[in-house]
C-alpha cells in the first residue's frame, strides 16, 4: 500500500469514528431534524451512510433490481426502511465498528469513499448547526473528486461559475466568482443548498 493510499484509509477511518461520536451525542429531536439531503432527516442520512457495511453486493444488486435499476430510488427506499428499523445507537455503532471497512462507491476509488463520508457528515452537522470543521487534509482529498461527472450526478448547476475557497488554495470552474469557505463549496459541488442561502443564487 502506498503512503498516499494509507493516508486516505486513515482519513476514512478517522472520519467515520468522529461522525459516530457526533451521532452518539444527538438528541432524539436532532435525529428527526431535516438534513441537507432533500427529503431526508438526519436519521435517513446516517442509516444510508452505513448501508455499504450492512448489505452484501448481492443484496444491494437485488435492491437495485427491485427499484427498476434506479439508484436514487433504491437508496431512498433503503435509507427510509433502515432508519425506521435501526436505533440511533445501532446506526452510530455501524459507522464506528466499520471504520476500516473497504466499502466505497462503484466509481472514484478511495477518495470517493472518503467523499461519501465527509459530504454526508456535513449534511448532518451543517443542517444541525454543530459547527464541525472537517480537517483540511481530508477536505483537500475530497475537493480533488470534484469534476463534471460529480456535478452531473448530484445535480449541481454551476455552469458559468468559479468556485474559490476563502480558507485554502482551491478553485474550480470559470465565470462568476463564488468565494466561500471550502466546506461550503464542497456542498455546492455535491448539489446541496446551504442553509440561509438565496435559492435564486
Amino acid at each position: 500500500m502506498s503512503t498516499a493510499t494509507a493516508d486516505i484509509e486513515a482519513a476514512i477511518a478517522a472520519e467515520r469514528v468522529e461522525l459516530a461520536d457526533v451521532l452518539d451525542g444527538l438528541s432524539e429531536e436532532q435525529w428527526d431534524a431535516p438534513s441537507l439531503c432533500d427529503g431526508w432527516r438526519v436519521r435517513e442520512v446516517a442509516a444510508h451512510m452505513s448501508m455499504g457495511f450492512r448489505y452484501s453486493f448481492g443484496r444491494t444488486a437485488l435492491e437495485l433490481v427491485r427499484a427498476g435499476g434506479r439508484l436514487h430510488r433504491m437508496t431512498d427506499r433503503v435509507a427510509r426502511r433502515d432508519a425506521a428499523a435501526l436505533s440511533p445507537r445501532e446506526i452510530a455503532a455501524a459507522l464506528r465498528d466499520n471504520a476500516a471497512h473497504p466499502w466505497g462507491p462503484p466509481v472514484g476509488g478511495r477518495p470517493a469513499a472518503l467523499g461519501h463520508d465527509v459530504v454526508h457528515g456535513l449534511d448532518i452537522t451543517v443542517a444541525l448547526g454543530l459547527g464541525r470543521q472537517v480537517p483540511e487534509e481530508r477536505l483537500r482529498i475530497v475537493l480533488g473528486t470534484v469534476a463534471p461527472r460529480t456535478l452531473r450526478f448530484f445535480g449541481a448547476r454551476l455552469d458559468g461559475a468559479e468556485l474559490r475557497a476563502t480558507d485554502l488554495d482551491w478553485s474550480y470552474g470559470a465565470g462568476r466568482l463564488v468565494a466561500r469557505p471550502a466546506q461550503e463549496l464542497l456542498l455546492l459541488a455535491y448539489g446541496r443548498r446551504l442553509p440561509g442561502a438565496d435559492p435564486a443564487g
